[in-house]
């Protein structure tokens, strides 16, 4: 037994005890003696690995102590399934799922492209498990912008969200990576955003000209060419957090229509990090968090490399 986690066998499952913080991949290749890292990641693959009950396929998932892994058994009637393009899932349960959409992921299918979204991801991922199963969905992400994405699984969970969304949503997060340093180092950005026919999103000069947009901000941490953002929205406006930055002169990593002049991670560096809300299935409110993306991080650490490569 591993000094560093507790385990029982049962016929079905091993369990886990998290005993110091660790990344997911390592505490289970340390708990799990004599497999190799390939049979571990395949464990992951087939969504076979769960954290307190839910879930996950992240190599990197951040466990803190007191936490639970479970691995499901290799058995002959146990048939893992497995649905391409499927998100990492935060939270799953009879009525609500929520999951990590990459960037580049469209939410929802539009007339250009009707396959790859998380909605189709997602629609498969629980069919799979029944195929009267169905999702619906609740809100949404910019194709660009990764983070937390919540679908209802039952009509009654979409509409009681839906028509309750500012009252249920006790905070909407987001990590930014921005290009320079704002002059002030926390604020709270108020306008009235209009929107053109090409769909470029602007403050307008005259108060009342729009729709009034709330973003508010604190800088974590910065380099000599970016800044790393807290930022929570009270307004949930289209391209609201990108024209804000932008017309702040910090426009965000990669956002070239907003005005960024830099795109070393080759994204948008705009991230949903952090969603509370009520649920009114469970009569409580939830909490979801993700960390910040590495490549941000690792943009801020090693940028002179980048502008050598770029």
């Amino acid at each position: 037994m591993s000094k560093q986690n507790l385990h029982k066998k049962s016929d079905k499952q091993l369990s886990f005890t998290v005993t110091k913080p660790s990344q997911l991949l390592d505490f289970l290749y340390e708990s799990m003696k004599g497999k190799g890292v390939n049979k571990i990641k395949s464990t992951l693959k087939y969504r076979l690995v769960s954290v307190d009950g839910t879930v996950t396929t992240r190599f990197d998932y951040p466990l803190s102590e007191g936490q639970t892994v479970t691995v499901a058994s290799y058995k002959p009637e146990y048939k893992p399934f497995y649905v391409p393009n499927m998100p990492d899932i935060i939270y799953e349960d009879d009525c609500i799922i929520v999951i990590d959409k990459p960037a580049g992921m469209l939410a929802v299918a539009t007339d250009d492209e009707k396959q790859k979204t998380a909605y189709r991801a997602v629609m498969e991922y629980v069919k799979a498990k029944n195929k009267n199963n169905r999702i619906f969905i609740v809100h949404r992400l910019d194709r660009d912008t990764s983070g937390i994405l919540l679908f209802a699984k039952n009509e009654e969970t979409k509409y009681a969200l839906q028509d309750n969304w500012d009252n249920y949503v006790k905070y909407r997060g987001y990590c930014a990576l921005i290009e320079g340093h704002p002059e002030k180092k926390s604020g709270r950005i108020e306008s009235w955003l209009r929107e053109t026919d090409s769909h470029f999103v602007f403050s307008a000069k005259n108060k009342g000209d729009g729709k009034f947009s709330v973003t508010n901000y604190e800088i974590k941490r910065e380099s000599r060419n970016y800044s790393l953002a807290a930022v929570n929205i009270e307004t949930g406006r289209k391209n609201q957090i990108r024209v804000h930055f932008s017309e702040m002169g910090c426009p965000i990593v990669g956002d070239k229509k907003y005005g960024a002049s830099t795109n070393p991670i080759h994204r948008l560096a705009l991230h949903a990090d952090r969603l509370v809300i009520f649920l009114p299935h469970l009569n409580e409110e939830k909490e979801f968090k993700l960390p910040v993306p590495n490549k941000f991080l690792f943009c801020m650490k090693h940028e002179k490399d980048f502008e050598r490569k770029n």
